[in-house]
């Protein structure tokens, strides 16, 4: 056995080990900014061939580390590190994407990439088409014009849970030759693995689940290395043809992984999207533990999630754990392993109810974060979802008694107390 056909825990304590790591077992961090040459031949082949490391911003040995640690668990050939989900994000589609090109999307989706596509990549003359039915494949397959480069969605949606039928989009993605782009960081590759129902390409908010402490910012894309040019090279030319100078075209140089070369070479680098290695290195710590954290705050959130749809202080609860939710049958068909620990529940007080609980908890952490060991609360309709309309917000799931939970590797029972004594006052004050 290899470590590349080892299970997914395995995996995930082993893939970053390299012979350039081999003296030491923990991944060394190279905190520099640039690497010496030898001579003066391999400074003109780094420069030729990309090969080896000249400078920290395209390329770093603690950084490729955790590069082939992701990579093997979202069952890529190869990714690329950055300096936030959202970089990861913007280096993603500008990696496929540029001027007079269009974009599909699912309406449900992080409003930080929202207001990406609706703000930023609108003003470089990218235009993006909302899907308001993801569950539907004529909804997308409409969508698509001749000028579209990429669909892009979430695994698992914030903040309702809606679930994307990844093989059915992934389907409709290929029939047009272009690349299904899916943000996997709500439900980590501990529970699907996109790539493996057809998706082109992953990225993920490094910063959530992967690293799990909440102490860095970091991105990741992850790429399946089947980029077809003979069937895709009309919607991304600049990846067949040569480029400047006397240099071959991406393909050329690196076949099914000219996308993700491109990204590497072009992209990232370029804009500045570079993380620190000591912020690679503590994603990578903290990315050998995913599997353990992912389990156990799966089953925290659904005993929470059960608890809370009991109780008569609650509306709903929007967690794709219970057989209530409408997604219920797709997240049973594509996660495995649990359902995932960020949900929504609408309290019967509105926003009075909320705002009293977010001022009691006193386990649950308020804050803007998801992925935590800890758990955090959040009000979407003041935060994240703010600039947002009312009726968005309704399509959404995000009325003024909302709350957002990320629960984290607590002792469940404390996790209910604390909820219990909050919703009890609550209660009382919507009496």
């Amino acid at each position: 056995m290899t470590v590349d056909t080892a299970r997914f825990a395995t995996r995930a304590v082993h893939a970053a080990r390299s012979r350039e790591t081999a003296s030491s077992r923990a991944t060394p961090i190279y905190l520099t900014a640039g690497f010496e040459f030898d001579d003066f031949e391999h400074a003109a082949d780094h420069f030729g061939t990309g090969s080896g490391f000249g400078y920290t911003r395209t390329g770093n040995p603690t950084v490729r580390a955790v590069e082939r640690q992701l990579a093997s668990l979202e069952s890529g050939a190869d990714a690329v590190l950055v300096a936030s989900g959202q970089a990861a994000v913007a280096t993603a589609l500008l990696t496929v994407a540029g001027a007079g090109d269009h974009i599909v999307s699912s309406t449900h989706i992080y409003e930080g990439t929202r207001g990406l596509f609706l703000d930023n990549l609108a003003r470089l003359d990218i235009e993006t088409t909302f899907v308001d039915d993801i569950a539907d494949p004529a909804a997308w397959r409409a969508a698509i014009r001749p000028n579209t480069r990429a669909l892009f969605a979430e695994s698992l949606a914030n903040a309702r849970n809606d679930v994307l039928d990844v093989r059915a989009i992934a389907d409709i993605a290929d029939e047009s030759a272009i690349p299904l782009i899916v943000d996997n960081t709500l439900a980590t590759p501990a529970l699907l693995r996109p790539l493996e129902h057809g998706a082109a390409i992953v990225v993920h908010s490094a910063s959530k689940f992967l690293a799990g402490h909440g102490s860095v910012l970091g991105g990741v894309i992850v790429d399946d290395g089947r980029f077809d040019a003979e069937h895709a090279g009309h919607n991304a030319p600049h990846l067949v043809l040569p480029g400047r100078g006397d240099t071959p075209s991406v393909f050329a140089r690196h076949g099914g992984r000219a996308r993700i070369a491109y990204a590497r070479e072009s992209v990232a680098p370029r804009f500045g999207a570079s993380p620190s290695p000591l912020n690679a290195f503590l994603i990578g710590q903290g990315v050998e533990t995913l599997g353990l954290r992912v389990e156990r705050q799966s089953r925290n959130a659904l005993l929470v999630a059960r608890w809370l749809e009991e109780h008569e202080a609650v509306e709903s609860v929007d967690y794709i754990g219970l057989p209530s939710h409408p997604d219920h049958q797709t997240g049973t068909r594509y996660l495995d392993g649990g359902y995932g620990s960020i949900f929504t529940f609408t309290l019967r007080g509105g926003l009075p109810a909320a705002r009293r609980f977010v001022e009691n908890v006193q386990v649950f952490t308020h804050m803007t974060h998801i992925g935590d060991v800890r758990s955090l609360v959040l009000h979407p309709g003041t935060t994240s979802h703010a600039q947002r309309t009312e009726e968005e917000r309704a399509i959404l799931g995000v009325r003024q008694g909302t709350l957002r939970l990320s629960i984290g590797i607590e002792d469940v029972e404390d996790l209910i107390f604390d909820l219990a004594q909050v919703l009890q006052a609550v209660r009382e004050t919507v009496a």
